[in-house]
C-alpha cells in the first residue's frame, strides 16, 4: 500500500517507473545508484554525540560497538557513527575548541582523524582500521562532517583532488556557520567545487563509510552543497547512506531533499526535555506525508540512557526523562518511523534502558508500518495510526501530553513582546510594580518557532523599595526549571558568561525556554527591575532563538492534570469491525473480543502501543 502522493513520488524514483513512456530516461535512471534502497527502512544505530560531544576516542567507540554488537545487532541495531570534530586532536567538552584547535588534514584539504584520540588512524590509515574492526562484527561505520571546505585549507590553498583549483578557488564566506567556524561555503559550479567534494567522498569509501551526517546542511537548506554530495557519493562506488543535519529542513524543500538523501532532520539538537519532546508530536505530524521509501524525516537522536559524559549540554547524568517520558519518546519515534539513533554510552545502560531498544514488536512498527499519520489530538491526548501492510493489523499509539497549565500572557504582571537577535539590543527593560506580592515568578516561554537556541538572560535583577535596592541575585530561589540544562546564577545556561547584545554583566541569572523562576520575597519591596534578554549563545546559532519574557506576581500554575485519563478510539475509527484481538506491545498483554470502543487509561506523560488485529475467518 502506497501511503500518500509524497510516498508515490519517492516510488516511482526509487523503481524509475516512467520507463515505459520514457525508454531514454529509464536507461539513465536505472544507471544511477538506487540510493533509496541503501536504507529501505528507518537506520538503527548509535551517536557519540550525546554523551562525548566532540571528543569521544577509538577505545569510547569500540566500547560501544561491542555492547552493540552483542546486546543489540539481533534487533536490527547496525551503525556505528563518531560524531563531530573527530579532526582536532585537543577539542574540548562543553563546548569546541576554538582557540587554538590541533588540526589534522591531507595535503589535499581534507580532515583526517587525530590520531591521539584515533591510534589506529596513524600512518594515513583514517578511520580504515576502525571501520574494519566493525565491519568483522557485522555493524556499520558512519562519521559526522561540517559541509563546507575547512578554513585552515582556504588560508593554506590547499590543492583539490582531481582538479587545478585551490580550496581558496572555491569557498565564500557568505552562510558560514555562526556556531562552529571550521568550514566556508562550497560555491557550486567553480572549478574545484565539485572535485573537492569528489574527493572527500573518495577519501571516504576508501575507509569503508557506510554512512555520513552532513551537519550545517538543512537549516537554512543549502541546496547547491546537498546537490554536489549527491553527485560525489554516487561517484565514490560506495553505499553510504546520507544524513542532513540540523532542522528544521523546510517542507517546502521535502522533495528535494528526499531525492537526495536518506534522513533529514525536523528539529534542531534534541536532549532530554519534556517541553522538546511534547513539540515533536506537532513536528511529526506535519512531517508524517513525506514518510517514504529510504527517505525518512529525522526526529533526532534518542537521549536516552547515561548521557552528558563529556558532551555540549548537561553533566554526566542518566537521561532526565522519566520512565513513562521514555515509553513516549519510544512509541512517538516508532510510529514516526523515525530513524533510531541512540545517543547514550551503551556499556552504562541498564535493564530498562536495553528493554526498550530490543523490543521487537515495537521497533517492527519502526521498521514496517506503512500509512503512518495522526489519528486525532484533542488538547492534549492524541493518537497516531499506522498500517502492517503484511497482516493488515492497524497499530494505534496513544499519547497522554497533558500538563499543568500555566496563566496566560494576559495576565501576567509585565510580559515583553518577542525577542528575537533583530530585537534592538537583543532585549528589552524589564519594570514592574510588586507592591503586595510575596511570591516572583520569572517566566521565560518559547516565542513560537522551531529553533531549540533560546538561551535567556534576567541580568542585573533587582528589588526597591524607593530607598533600598537589592540585587536578586543575594536571595536563593525557591524553585527553577529550565527547558534545557539547569538554570544558573552568574553564567549562562550554557555555563559562559552572560552576554547579551554584545555586552557582557557579571550579574544575572541564565536560563532556557520554556523555564520558570520562583522567588519569596522579603515584604515591603514595590519594584522589580532587570534586563530581559537572548543570550549569545542563542543569538549565535543559526537564525538564533525567539523568547517571551514573563513576571508574575500572583500563582501562574493552573491545577495539576490527573495522573491518568482515558482516551477512547472507535474501531470505526481505525477502519476496523469488531471483535478484534488487541496487544500492548510494550507489556505483551493480550484483551480478546473489543468491539465498538476501546478507551484504555494513559498516565501523564505516558504512551501506550498495540496492535489491533481483527478475527481471521
Amino acid at each position: 500500500m502506497i501511503q500518500n502522493p509524497f510516498a508515490r513520488f519517492l516510488t516511482g524514483f526509487v523503481v524509475a517507473a516512467a520507463a515505459a513512456v520514457l525508454p531514454v530516461a529509464a536507461q539513465q535512471a536505472a544507471s544511477k545508484p538506487d540510493f533509496h534502497q541503501w536504507a529501505a527502512t528507518p537506520p538503527m544505530g548509535w551517536n557519540s554525540w550525546d554523551c562525548y560531544g566532540p571528543t569521544v576516542t577509538e577505545a569510547e567507540v569500540k566500547a560501544n560497538a561491542d555492547y552493540m554488537a552483542r546486546n543489540l545487532k539481533s534487533s536490527g541495531w547496525e551503525y556505528v557513527v563518531v560524531d563531530i570534530r573527530w579532526y582536532v586532536g585537543n577539542d574540548t567538552a562543553h563546548g569546541y575548541n576554538e582557540k587554538d584547535p590541533a588540526w589534522n588534514i591531507d595535503a589535499y584539504g581534507r580532515f583526517v582523524p587525530a590520531p591521539n584520540r584515533f591510534p589506529s588512524a596513524a600512518g594515513g590509515q583514517g578511520f580504515k582500521p576502525l571501520a574494519d574492526y566493525l565491519h568483522v562484527r557485522g555493524l556499520k561505520f558512519g562519521i559526522h562532517i561540517m559541509r563546507g571546505v575547512p578554513v585552515v585549507a582556504v588560508q593554506r590553498r590547499l590543492p583539490i583532488l582531481g582538479s587545478k583549483a585551490t580550496a581558496a578557488d572555491i569557498y565564500s564566506k557568505e552562510g558560514q556557520a555562526g556556531w562552529l567556524r571550521d568550514m566556508y561555503t562550497v560555491v557550486a559550479g567553480r572549478p574545484g567545487a565539485q572535485e573537492y567534494y569528489n574527493s572527500l567522498f573518495q577519501l571516504y569509501a576508501s575507509w569503508g563509510v557506510d554512512f555520513v551526517k552532513v551537519d550545517d546542511l538543512s537549516s537554512p537548506y543549502h541546496k547547491p552543497e546537498v546537490e554536489m554530495i549527491r553527485r560525489a557519493i554516487d561517484r565514490s562506488g560506495r553505499r553510504i547512506v546520507l544524513s542532513t543535519s540540523p532542522g528544521e529542513t523546510p517542507v517546502a524543500e521535502a522533495r528535494h531533499v528526499a531525492a537526495h538523501a536518506n534522513m533529514w532532520r525536523t528539529v534542531g539538537d534534541f536532549w532530554d526535555s519534556w517541553e522538546q519532546l511534547k513539540e515533536h508530536f506537532e513536528v511529526c505530524n506535519r512531517w508524517a506525508p513525506y514518510i517514504g521509501v529510504g527517505a525518512f524525516p529525522d526526529a533526532d537522536m534518542l537521549p536516552l540512557g547515561r548521557l552528558g559524559i563529556r558532551a555540549e549540554r548537561g553533566d554526566d547524568r542518566m537521561t532526565r526523562f522519566t520512565r513513562d517520558e521514555q515509553y513516549t519518546l519510544m512509541s512517538l519515534w516508532s510510529i514516526f518511523r523515525s530513524p533510531l539513533m541512540f545517543g547514550g554510552d551503551l556499556p552504562s545502560n541498564d535493564a530498562f534502558t536495553l528493554s526498550l531498544l530490543t523490543n521487537k514488536d515495537v521497533l517492527a512498527v519502526n521498521q514496517r508500518s506503512t500509512h503512518n499519520r495522526q489519528l486525532f489530538r484533542e488538547h492534549n491526548l492524541i493518537a497516531w495510526t499506522a498500517d502492517d501492510p503484511a497482516t493488515g493489523d492497524k497499530f494505534l499509539a496513544l499519547f497522554n501530553a497533558q500538563d499543568q497549565e500555566l496563566a496566560p500572557a494576559s495576565e501576567a504582571a509585565w510580559a515583553s513582546s518577542i525577542i528575537t537577535r533583530q530585537t534592538p539590543g537583543q532585549s528589552q527593560p524589564v519594570d514592574v510594580d510588586i507592591s503586595g506580592a510575596t511570591t516572583l515568578y520569572l517566566n521565560v516561554r518559547d516565542g513560537g518557532d522551531d529553533i531549540a537556541w533560546d538561551h535567556a538572560d534576567w541580568l542585573r535583577p533587582t528589588l526597591s523599595n524607593g530607598t533600598q535596592t537589592v540585587p536578586l541575585s543575594t536571595l536563593p530561589w525557591k524553585t527553577a526549571t529550565a527547558g534545557w540544562g539547569q538554570v544558573t546564577a552568574g553564567k549562562s545556561v550554557s555555563g559562559a558568561d552572560l552576554q547579551v547584545g554584545g555586552q557582557r554583566s557579571d550579574d544575572g541569572i541564565g536560563t532556557h525556554s520554556n523555564s520558570m523562576i520562583t522567588y519569596a520575597l522579603p515584604a515591603g519591596f514595590t519594584r522589580f527591575r532587570a534586563t530581559a534578554g537572548l543570550d549569545a549563545a542563542g543569538a549565535a546559532q543559526n537564525t538564533g532563538g525567539t523568547l517571551q519574557f514573563l513576571v508574575f506576581t500572583q500563582n501562574p500554575f493552573r491545577p495539576m492534570p490527573a495522573d491518568s485519563v482515558r482516551i477512547p478510539v472507535t474501531l470505526a475509527q481505525l477502519g476496523l469491525r469488531g471483535p478484534c484481538t488487541v496487544r500492548d506491545l510494550w507489556t505483551g498483554q493480550t484483551t480478546s473480543g473489543v468491539a465498538g470502543e476501546f478507551a484504555p487509561y494513559v498516565r501523564r506523560h505516558g504512551a501506550r502501543l498495540y496492535r489491533i488485529s481483527t478475527a481471521r475467518k
